[in-house]
């Protein structure tokens, strides 16, 4: 997929609401126009943490419309627990958006969107662009309980069709969503977002459907910027994302390790050499 040029910078946002979807679930919605104005669907933000006692923490940008932009998020720890009591009215400064994010100009007809838990938080922006240009958008989400199928709604007013699943059969199909992506009808192309071996395993599905897939890889970032070189993904060298250092000839092999946050989160599958 085609590179993003950056129009990463730092922004300082104010919270105009903060939600609790479900247990450990936050969603904050942030007064930020230029933010939303620079995003595509994708993309993230580093939040950086009030206290500035601990490191910013990468974030899928999961609304940018208007003047807002907001944020949604599992609470795992101390820099997602402070972001999470933040308030109305509250100062955050993030830097963003970085990375590429999905290309959904595509014209397939029939799409897929999977996504496992927080990976909902990536597909949003990228349904309601596939959604309005008159794509019909299949939405496989799965979690491991219903209460944490969060959101769900907002994707069937956006025009998705809903294929839900919980880990424990509290809703929907019972067991994992690519079971579901995988008995369903072929689709023109595939979307997805989530825990490593889901995305592994619809890579898998895409290869025997023949479709394309792209894949928006959740990883926790040292800088978020591409400096420290510790979110590597084995990439072939022909990929069009692949980075120009180090040569894809090195010691004899066409793969290069390219930068989940520079040069992804989101990779096409069959150029991704896990």
């Amino acid at each position: 997929m085609a590179t993003l040029d950056s129009h990463a910078r730092v922004h300082a946002t104010t919270v105009i609401e903060r939600r609790e979807l479900a247990t450990g679930v936050a969603l904050v919605t942030l007064d930020a126009p230029e933010l939303s104005a620079a995003t595509r669907a994708g993309q993230y933000l580093m939040a950086i943490p009030p206290s500035a006692q601990s490191a910013a923490t990468a974030l899928a940008i999961y609304e940018a419309e208007g003047n807002l932009a907001s944020i949604l998020f599992f609470i795992t720890g101390k820099r997602t627990r402070e972001l999470s009591e933040l308030r109305a009215g509250d100062r955050l400064d993030v830097v963003g958006p970085l990375g590429n994010g999905f290309d959904c100009s595509s014209d397939a007809r029939d799409v897929a969107i999977v996504a496992g838990g927080v990976g909902i938080a990536s597909v949003l922006l990228c349904a309601r662009s596939l959604c309005r240009r008159g794509a019909r958008v299949r939405l496989f989400y799965g979690a491991r309980t219903r209460e944490l199928l969060v959101d769900a709604q907002r994707f069937a007013d956006a025009g998705c069709e809903l294929v839900l699943t919980t880990d424990d059969g509290t809703f929907g199909e019972r067991g994992y969503v690519t079971a579901a992506l995988a008995r369903a009808r072929k689709p023109d192309e595939i979307y997805a977002c989530g825990p490593s071996p889901m995305l592994r395993a619809v890579a898998r599905i895409a290869g025997e459907f023949g479709v394309r897939a792209q894949l928006a890889l959740e990883e926790t970032f040292g800088c978020g910027v591409g400096g420290c070189w510790g979110c590597v993904v084995p990439l072939i060298g022909s990929s069009a994302q692949a980075p120009s250092f180090p040569p894809a000839e090195f010691g004899g092999s066409d793969v290069v390790y390219a930068r989940i946050c520079k040069e992804g989160p989101v990779f096409w599958a069959d150029e991704l050499r896990w």
